[in-house]
Parts: structure tokens; C-alpha cells; sequence
């Protein structure tokens, strides 16, 4: 299908450098949705996404060739692990074809014609987005979404609906090698959720101040008419809406928050709470998900879907019915009552309430911390004292090499042999073992039925789920 991107230039075929990110790959399938001709390129084409590609009959080239961009593209998409350097990238612009980043083509080619609903913040964005995206699929919204990970209950990261909301996960990463500003600028909000802010992404921002101009910019771009939901237990989200001008409402656990959770109640498949909105109870909701942090995440939902108009009935009832989102604290298998969880956690407070919400699921177990410093945050030593005091709630604790050792220096680097000698001093076990194979032939045979695994990496960690749990078959 045409589409008229440009002035004078009409689109037909779209190419992708980088297609098998989440994002990226979730963009390619959107606008083979909307009628376009879609390839693309990438180094790793691994499951997940190079089997939702497949499925959708999006053809995807291995490595980053010249050759790939034949016969020529109307327009390329860039991802923004791409640099100066990259054969195809350089092609492309020593042949002069149109480019564009992942965020300017979904606000030029959808955002447009919706109302973005954007979901922001260090954590739970994904787990936010996704339950935004059920619940409203539920009240009739018909919604179109753009999720950072694969929701359960829709087997797929994006969609186009025909109702007018967009929800979508808003990064403050930066978008493109010629684009440094954040994501989620071009996202344009109607409607802004901000979760909570701490200092990540150090490849790219300084420090915490450099990530709150961001967002009191972010703030500032809302409409009048538009709405904020933030998280009132957080001080610096707290002081991002300080300037909006538009409606707010907080959500927290504490006093003083218009929507506050209260008589929360951990099961080991359940997490109960009542539901208070301006200090009246208006209902108890009983969730499938664990931990705080996802009451959290669904008191930022209920603000907005409240805003919306919806019945508190109808939100209820959607969320109670919520499954959660792949790889955020995924049961991958269960060997001799031995669980196997997966965690994206990549981020110090995410670890700690992560592995909190495990702790009030499963109080008698032995649960086993693996994580794997994958991230760049993570990888450096910005986090360093914080990394040696997140993993309280385990009983034993294994950390594995950091994943970036060969692109930073010695003083940059994160180190784990600090933090496990701080674990230890401690009283807690604790062991670094580099690789996934080290930590299975260690793990294995110390496991005991009841104990509970929570494996945590923002990466595939070289299959280390399945290489577990087949060895504990063994």
C-alpha cells in the first residue's frame, strides 16, 4: 500500500538495520499490518522475535551487508544500536536513501491518528503498558499497543486496533545515531504514566539530573487537556510533574495518594489488596501477578482508566484476568518441585523487588539468585554499593561475569567479586561463576526439592533456563 511519508516521495517498501529487536521487530510487523513491503537485517536472529518475523512472512537477512539493500528501499529505518561504521548504514547514506528512526516512523505512520497513551519510567513500563493494553482490550477500547516485551494474554508485542488509544512504552534511551533526544518525545503523550525514575542508562546520561530534565521536558510537552498518573512514593517522580499543566493523580502505598493499595496479602499464585481512590474504598482486586511493585503498576492503570471513564467493575475484572508478560518473573519449568523462574531485572531496585516478591510468595523456600550483569548500567560501577545490597531476600546468591568486560576499562566496570565478598561478609552464600555452563554444573546438584531459582538477565544468558532444568532432569 502507498503511503505518502514525504513530499514527493511515496512508500512502499521499508527496510529495517537491526530488525530482530523487540522493538524493531514489533515496528517491521506493525507496518506489514499496514500494507508495506517490510525486510530487514540483524547479526543475532534468534527466537522470540526471528519466529514472529517468520510467522508474519517478513524476510530477514543475516549480518549487515550492503547487498541487503537491493534492489534499493524507498525508506530505511535505523535502530538505535546502530552506528557510524555499519556496512548498510554507511550505504544508505552514500546512496542518499531516505532514512528515519523507529520512534519518528511509528508517531509519523500511527501515533498520528491516535491518542498516544505512554508508559514511562525506570520500572515496571512493560508490565504497565501490557496490563493497559488488556484491560482496555477488555472494556471494548479496541487499542493498538507497542510493548517492550510480549504480553501473555496477546502472544505478541504490538498491534493495530481500530479504537482511537495508543498505548505505548515510552524509553528515555536515545532514539537514533542522528537523533539524540529520548524515545519518547516523538510519542507525543495525551495521556503519560510515570512509574517511577532512577539513574540508569549511564552509556548515555551523566547522572539522575541529566534523566530528570528529560522527563520534566517530557512533562512539559503533555496538553492541557491531556492527564499524568505518577508514582507518589517516588520523590523524583514526584518532582518531574511539578510544572505539568495538565491533570495529575498519584498513586501509591502511603497516605496521600489519590489511589493507594491497603491489607495487602502475598499467596504463592496470588497477590490480594483493597483498592482505595481518594481515601474511599472502592473494591479489593486479587491478582495473578507477584510483588509490590505490580500493585504498583495496576494502580497506575486503574488512575488512568478512571480518567477514561471506564467502570471500576470492568477494570477489575480485567485485571484479575491479566497473565503478565514473558520473561518478568516467568515460570520456565518445575523439576522435583524445583521452580525455575526467568526475570528481566536489570537495574539494582529491580533485583531487590524482584526477588521481595518472590520472598512473600514463597516465605519457607530457599530461593537461589542467579543474575547476570548484562546491561550497561549494570555493567558499569555506577550502581556498585547498591548492586552489594539488593539481594537481601535471597537465601544464596550466584553472580555471573559481567557481559561488557571487554568494552569498558577496569575503573568503569562493574565488579562482582566486591559484591559477592560483601554478600559473604554478610553471612549470606554467595558465589561468582562466569558462565551460564560454570553456574548449572554448580547449581544442579545443591538443589533441593521446594527451592526456588530466580534467574535475572536482560539477555538470552545463553540458555541458561533450559541447560538448568534439563541437567535437574537428568
Amino acid at each position: 500500500m502507498p503511503f505518502r511519508l514525504m513530499a514527493g516521495t511515496t512508500v512502499k517498501h521499508v527496510y529495517l538495520i537491526g530488525i530482530c529487536g523487540t522493538a524493531m521487530g514489533s515496528l517491521a510487523m506493525l507496518l506489514k499490518e499496514k500494507g508495506f513491503l517490510v525486510s530487514g537485517s540483524d547479526l543475532g536472529i534468534y527466537p522470540p522475535m526471528s519466529d514472529q518475523l517468520a510467522a508474519a512472512k517478513i524476510p530477514v537477512r543475516q549480518g549487515f551487508r550492503k547487498e541487503n539493500l537491493l534492489p534499493r528501499p524507498d525508506l530505511v529505518v535505523v535502530g538505535n544500536a546502530i552506528g557510524r561504521g555499519n556496512e548498510e548504514l554507511e550505504f544508505v547514506l552514500d546512496a542518499g536513501i531516505p532514512y528515519t528512526s523507529l520512534p519518528e516512523m511509528l508517531r509519523l505512520t500511527f501515533l498520528g491518528e491516535r491518542t498516544p497513551l505512554v508508559v514511562t519510567g525506570t520500572h515496571g513500563k512493560t508490565t504497565t503498558a501490557a496490563i493497559l493494553a488488556w484491560a482496555l482490550e477488555n472494556l471494548g477500547a479496541d487499542p493498538s499497543f507497542f510493548i517492550g516485551g510480549v504480553p501473555l494474554n496477546f502472544g505478541r508485542s504490538a498491534r493495530l486496533g481500530q479504537g482511537n488509544l495508543f498505548v505505548i512504552e515510552g524509553d528515555e534511551y536515545d532514539t537514533a545515531f542522528f537523533d539524540k533526544a529520548p524515545k519518547f518525545f516523538h510519542y507525543r503523550p495525551g495521556l503519560l504514566i510515570i512509574n517511577s525514575i532512577e539513574y540508569d542508562h549511564a552509556d548515555i546520561y551523566p547522572d539522575l539530573d541529566a534523566i530528570m530534565k528529560q522527563f520534566r521536558q517530557l512533562v512539559n510537552i503533555v496538553p492541557a487537556n491531556g492527564f499524568i498518573a505518577y508514582n507518589t512514593n517516588c520523590p523524583n517522580s514526584c518532582e518531574a510533574i511539578r510544572q505539568a499543566r495538565c491533570k495529575t493523580e498519584s498513586v501509591g502505598l502511603e497516605e496521600g495518594a489519590v489511589w493507594r493499595a491497603v491489607n495487602l496479602v502475598y499467596e504463592r499464585e496470588r497477590t490480594g489488596f483493597d483498592v482505595l481512590y481518594q481515601d474511599r474504598l472502592i473494591g479489593n482486586m486479587t491478582l495473578s501477578i507477584p510483588g509490590r511493585y505490580n500493585v504498583m503498576n495496576c494502580l497506575a492503570a486503574c488512575s488512568v482508566l478512571h480518567h477514561l471513564a471506564y467502570p471500576w467493575e470492568g477494570i477489575k475484572s480485567a485485571m484479575e484476568r491479566f497473565q503478565g508478560v514473558e520473561r518478568r518473573m516467568t515460570l520456565r519449568g518445575t523439576v522435583n518441585d524445583i521452580r525455575v523462574y526467568d526475570d528481566f531485572a536489570h537495574h539494582p531496585t529491580a533485583i531487590r523487588l524482584s526477588l521481595e516478591g518472590v520472598r512473600a510468595r514463597f516465605p519457607q523456600a530457599r530461593i537461589w539468585a542467579v543474575f547476570e550483569p548484562r546491561s550497561w548500567t549494570c555493567c558499569r560501577n555506577v550502581h556498585q554499593d547498591a548492586m552489594n545490597r539488593c539481594f537481601d531476600a535471597a537465601d544464596t546468591v550466584i553472580i555471573a561475569a559481567v557481559y561488557r568486560r571487554k568494552q569498558l576499562s577496569a575503573a568503569d566496570m562493574y565488579r562482582p567479586e566486591e559484591t559477592v565478598a560483601h554478600l559473604r561478609d554478610m553471612g549470606k552464600p554467595a558465589h561468582y561463576l562466569s558462565d551460564a555452563g560454570e553456574i548449572v554444573a554448580f547449581l544442579a546438584p545443591r538443589l533441593n526439592p521446594g527451592d526456588v531459582v530466580v534467574i535475572m538477565s536482560n539477555g538470552g544468558f545463553d540458555d541458561i533456563h533450559l541447560k538448568l532444568l534439563s541437567a535437574l532432569k537428568r
